[in-house]
């Protein structure tokens, strides 16, 4: 039913959300199916320069407004946004199955991962909202937090609704205003959200819906003085490029710019000679492959102890080879489309580089329409191999065989991120050992590693997977606030003026 549904609004233009009203734009762009690129999705308008300043114009006239709303206000906005989305669940996650090929289970649990991101953030604001009083005698403390102004969210396609909902929820229940320039291959799903918010009842100019090419439109965004966040999700080029644009104080500019970037991972599974092969086996394909390895969480390494390398191996193609590779839309289906032409052509030839490296293990014929890639499995893979350091972003996998647990770490480490990583083992000192050793953001013992739940598991990794607190979590929000500290002298002397006297 709601496949039907939606197939019947494809191809419907979105322009975009500026201080209320929905603008007219020279150019746009086709969002396509990834299963079948002839689908158009919808069709984009795309912001120019000019209307971009005149965003962040009215995001400027509503900020003091939206500053001084309290935090339970934006709190139940929030809410009613999480609402709407359960409302709208079935639909939500066939958009996102259309317009990024994401098979309907794993659309489905990002719709309810976005859902989660509402309530928990409105929950966080209120605990925040609080904020500490240290009074002594004849004077009082109080610690509270401030909006910083105007933020900028630019959120990727690989998860459209959760990471774009978590990080534009986060901006707007903190008092800032904020701007949503979402991927261009997910402006659909995007605008989606937007229409979500506003029923919610976000006021104009607080939240606004700004497709754009990020080349132009967004490094002006990033680069505009009266911008004083950044939250962005993607790749490491770019991430870094943001950073560093950033930092750079502009003519008029009176603050730093805050910038959260997560961009991604070369994130390690450890199988050790103890391990459970059966589960190890189900699992790391699970989470090399879900969504054709095109998770920042997923795995692309899998280190091996020697004394069980030969058996994984083998179960481990056997179970990979037993996946059906097809059309998000299709229930049997277990890899789909990976995201467009260029990044089909970018696997394709890593790929190439890891036939000419190492020995290839597993590669399976894709369908003919669409943008597929086999999930490929490499073999006798040095650790310094490219395609054991360098982020791929799609359905390959390198299994590298370790002598020893110390070994295992140390390949492990060896790469310059630290998003995600797993051991599977039954080893009680190894076990303590990755705790303490294993250098990421979140490490997963004995259960696959994607799939992180607000709250549960809050989100993130530091060296070159990001700069920012863990999505999800605690400190989250913190990121969006200024802390101020106020202290009055209540002890008072003599009298208070009488009215009218100097």
């Amino acid at each position: 039913m709601a496949l039907k549904q939606v197939r019947m609004q494809l191809g419907q233009t979105y322009s975009p959300l500026v201080n209320g009203e929905f603008v007219s734009t020279e150019t746009q762009a086709d969002s396509v199916n990834p299963s079948n690129p002839a689908e158009i999705i919808g069709k984009v308008g795309l912001l120019s320069q000019e209307q971009a300043d005149q965003a962040i114009a009215a995001a400027k006239t509503a900020f003091p407004q939206w500053q001084a709303t309290p935090a339970a206000e934006r709190a139940a906005i929030l809410r009613r946004a999480g609402d709407l989305m359960a409302e709208r669940r079935s639909e939500l996650a066939t958009w996102v199955m259309l317009e990024v090929g994401k098979a309907l289970k794993q659309a489905d649990a990002e719709v309810s991962e976005a859902i989660d991101f509402c309530h928990y953030y409105a929950d966080e604001i209120e605990r925040l909202d609080r904020g500490y009083d240290y009074d002594l005698a004849g004077e009082t403390n109080h610690y509270r937090y401030f909006p910083r102004g105007i933020a900028v969210v630019i959120s990727p396609w690989n998860f459209p609704i959760a990471i774009a909902t978590g990080m534009t929820v986060a901006a707007l229940v903190t008092g800032n205003c904020t701007l949503l320039k979402p991927a261009e291959n997910s402006a659909v799903i995007a605008a989606k959200i937007g229409e979500i918010l506003i029923e919610a009842g976000i006021p104009k100019g607080v939240f606004q819906y700004v497709p754009a090419r990020g080349s132009t439109v967004g490094a002006h965004l990033v680069k505009h003085p009266d911008v004083h966040l950044i939250a962005f999700t993607g790749s490491r080029e770019v991430g870094c490029q943001i950073y560093a644009e950033a930092a750079q104080v502009q003519p008029t500019q009176k603050h730093l710019k805050r910038v959260i970037a997560e961009m991604g991972g070369k994130n390690a599974i450890i199988v050790d000679e103890s391990a459970d092969l059966d589960q190890a086996t189900q699992r790391v394909v699970t989470s090399a492959f879900g969504y054709s390895g095109q998770k920042c969480s997923a795995c692309s390494r899998v280190i091996v102890l020697a004394p069980i390398y030969e058996t994984f191996v083998r179960r481990l193609v056997e179970a990979t080879r037993s996946l059906n590779i097809g059309p998000a839309e299709d229930p049997s289906t277990g890899v789909g489309p990976v995201i467009d032409a260029k990044a089909r052509d970018r696997i394709l030839q890593y790929i190439e580089t890891g036939k000419a490296q190492s020995q290839i293990a597993l590669e399976m014929p894709v369908p003919a329409t669409g943008y597929f890639v086999s999930p490929t499995i490499f073999i006798e893979v040095a650790a310094t191999d490219t395609i054991a350091q360098e982020e791929i972003f799609g359905p390959v996998l390198a299994v590298i065989k370790a002598e020893n647990f110390d070994q295992a770490l140390e390949i492990a480490n060896g790469t310059d991120y630290g998003l995600t990583g797993g051991l599977y083992s039954r080893t009680p000192s190894h076990i303590e050992r990755s705790q303490r050793e294993f250098a990421v953001g979140n490490l997963y013992i004995n259960r696959n590693i994607t799939g992180a739940i607000v709250a549960r598991q809050p989100f993130g990794g530091f060296k070159m997977s990001g700069v920012g607190s863990k999505a999800g979590g605690p400190d989250y929000l913190l990121q969006f606030l200024e802390p101020r500290v106020i202290t009055e002298n209540i002890q008072r002397q003599g009298f208070a003026p009488i009215e009218g006297m100097e």
